[in-house]
């Protein structure tokens, strides 16, 4: 046989390496530092020696580096980066959580010719790249082999026990880890008290549709531990680190433990938080939930040491499929849930999918089984353990969904949770829950009721496929909630702040910010978290399909703006109020008086526990209402108010 020359040696090389889309021309990529830590997990991305570059042309991002070139977690495009045009340049990317797995980033051409001819799109209708011409590909990207080990995603939650305070946390292996704790006030090394925890994880297999079980948005989770603390003293400061001698500890956190005799109550709650990545990835992802969790952290350094926790009424991370943006979602969260509980209901986003096990006639437009990217309530239910033990088979051989429904107490409120996306008819088990819990509330000890679900049952977003929900939420739950005299109930779903007055049948009961409790709740929209898609007040050029929906009567306030609501109850009242993200005030308040009176020990005791935060945000609700809310932004008077819905979602993704 003839030996191939060299030179046909060297065209069959080129071509291979053209065919494996391998660079053939002498343009770099490099990425620094080649190892990060949990403190330093910022990179810079550099390339040069790119000829003829197109302002599309892009860095994408992987992880693990065995990825397939289309399953890229996001991009950046080069332009990004004032000398591209020059065929040279660099991005910064802060912030990049753990995976896991080391991160690899390969640069694409992408001509401005092939823009019309792509076959994926974005959420917005946009063409994704579709990965056909590699040039450039990175050296891998890890993580220090001494933090490899270390837990993450470090979150607590109320347990079910008032003396007990849950920890969960996810770490890369299913090694043993435990939870070592004790009080303020002693060192590390005269801690006593050491907690056993359980690993649990879930496969590929389990998830129930595209693109949760596929190669482009499956990535493994680790193993999410849980473990419980307990016989905490009531009202007082601990500190605790997870880990384990052997594979190393966390840094040490700390909190305030639960104390159900409280004279008060402080909690900050909102809906559809999201999840913010620094890249460009299959959706937009939100900026605005990086300020809510901002200025939570700053109310509560402001408490000191005295108690809250945090509410998140559903569409929690929005990975919808998409594993690693529950990772960006738990690191964004660490800094305020390690150290205050933090509570959620499950959402549509979480949950819903073509073959869920409720989805009556009436909502046969409502679960339109794509919400949940194929994730079916799973990771939702492993990654955190709320009180009670609901749970609902998936009928997939995935595991049961779990905090569904449940209740607890704080200080002089009883908060109860629901499931708006599992059935809460008349008979179900969810329904029985609720009026049960209900009917067992002492409200000498928790005078207020503030319930808790993610679709809302009155809002003045009136599209036509959620009014079957509405009216059949109206219809089995709200006579429970005036025949037991729930005092509020909160809802998200909608990306907006709204305050309705007291509601019975749709009827108005009191017009007032401040009242006595007239036999009905009121309700309040708080999906202003951070996810986009937010109402504006008049009809948008570049949205001429949107509809206008004015505002009703029964309205009282509503704003496009994010942010979150802080409650703050004595015996006597309970107050909302509305924190506006952009600059961190007051944008709306109302007072509820329970009509229970106080003894003066009870009053005092009360008066001296409430945080001087709240004595400043009442100066500031006063300038506000003599200013007539001029600081609100996007926001008009009432009698000239109406909200465009800019997002059309629900027609295709849902809100």
């Amino acid at each position: 046989m003839r030996s191939k020359s060299p030179f046909l040696l060297v065209l069959l090389h080129l071509a291979a390496t053209i065919a494996a889309g391998e660079p053939a021309t002498t343009t770099t990529l490099t990425v620094t530092p080649a190892i990060l830590s949990r403190s330093n997990n910022s990179i810079t991305i550099q390339w040069s020696g790119l000829p003829s570059p197109s302002p599309l042309d892009y860095v994408a991002v992987y992880s693990p580096p065995s990825s397939g070139d289309l399953d890229y977690l996001g991009f950046l495009f080069l332009n990004g980066s004032a000398s591209w045009a020059t065929g040279a340049g660099s991005l910064t990317l802060p912030h990049l959580p753990d995976l896991r797995a080391p991160y690899q980033f390969r640069l694409f051409r992408w001509p401005l010719g092939e823009l019309s001819s792509n076959s994926r799109h974005d959420q917005d209708g946009d063409p994704l790249p579709d990965a056909r011409r590699r040039v450039a590909v990175s050296g891998d990207v890890s993580f220090e082999e001494s933090t490899a080990a270390l837990p993450a995603q470090v979150h607590l939650a109320f347990a079910d026990a008032p003396d007990e305070m849950r920890v969960v946390f996810v770490c890369g292996d299913a090694g043993a880890r435990a939870v070592r704790y004790g009080p303020a006030g002693r060192h590390e090394e005269e801690w006593e008290e050491e907690a056993a925890t359980e690993a649990r994880t879930y496969e590929r297999r389990q998830m129930c549709g595209y693109p949760a079980n596929d190669s482009v948005g499956w990535r493994h989770p680790g193993f999410v531990f849980d473990s419980v603390m307990k016989d905490l003293q009531p009202g007082r400061r601990y500190h605790y680190k997870v880990g384990s001698d052997s594979l190393g500890w966390s840094e040490t956190y700390s909190f305030i433990s639960r104390d159900i005799e409280a004279n008060d109550t402080i909690a900050f709650l909102f809906g559809d938080l999201g999840t913010y990545v620094p890249y460009n990835t299959y959706f937009r992802t939100p900026y605005e939930s990086l300020s809510t969790v901002r200025w939570i952290l700053r109310d509560l350094k402001a408490l000191g040491d005295k108690a809250a926790f945090i509410s998140h009424i559903g569409d929690i991370s929005y990975a919808k499929g998409y594993a690693w943006l529950w990772d960006h979602f738990f690191e964004q969260i660490e800094p305020i849930a390690s150290r205050t509980p933090y509570h959620v209901c499950i959402g549509n986003h979480e949950y819903d999918w073509p073959s869920q096990p409720w989805k009556p006639s009436w909502a046969a437009n409502i679960y339109n089984g794509k919400d949940g990217g194929g994730e079916c309530g799973v990771p939702y239910s492993i990654k955190f353990r709320m009180p009670g033990i609901s749970s609902l088979p998936t009928g997939t051989g995935a595991p049961d969904t779990q905090n569904l429904y449940y209740s607890f107490d704080a200080g002089v409120v009883h908060f109860v949770y629901m499931s708006t996306e599992t059935d809460f008819s008349q008979g179900s088990d969810q329904y029985n829950f609720i009026k049960a819990d209900l009917e067992r509330v002492n409200r000498s000890r928790t005078p207020f009721i503030v319930f808790q679900g993610h679709r809302p049952m009155y809002t003045s977003s009136n599209e036509v496929r959620d009014t079957a929900h509405r009216e059949h939420m109206i219809q089995h739950l709200e006579p429970l909630f005036v025949k037991h005299n729930v005092t509020v109930a909160l809802w998200g779903h909608i990306h907006r702040y709204e305050r309705f007055c007291p509601m019975k049948k749709y009827e108005c009961l009191d017009t007032s910010s401040s009242f006595v409790y007239p036999g009905a709740p009121v309700h309040v929209v708080i999906g202003m978290g951070g996810q986009d898609w937010q109402p504006s007040w008049e009809p948008r050029l570049d949205h001429p399909d949107v509809p206008i929906f004015p505002q009703p009567d029964s309205s009282m306030y509503r704003s496009s703006e994010f942010g979150y609501m802080k409650l703050l109850a004595t015996r006597e009242k309970l107050t909302l109020i509305y924190i506006g993200n952009h600059d961190g005030q007051v944008h709306d308040m109302v007072e509820i008086s329970s009509g229970q009176a106080s003894s003066e020990a009870e009053l005092v005791a009360a008066t001296q526990r409430i945080s001087w935060l709240y004595v400043e945000i009442v100066g500031y609700v006063m300038l506000a209402l003599l200013i007539g809310f001029a600081a609100g932004f996007l926001t008009r008077r009432k009698d000239s108010a109406k909200w465009t819905p800019v997002e059309r979602e629900e027609v295709e993704l849902s809100y």
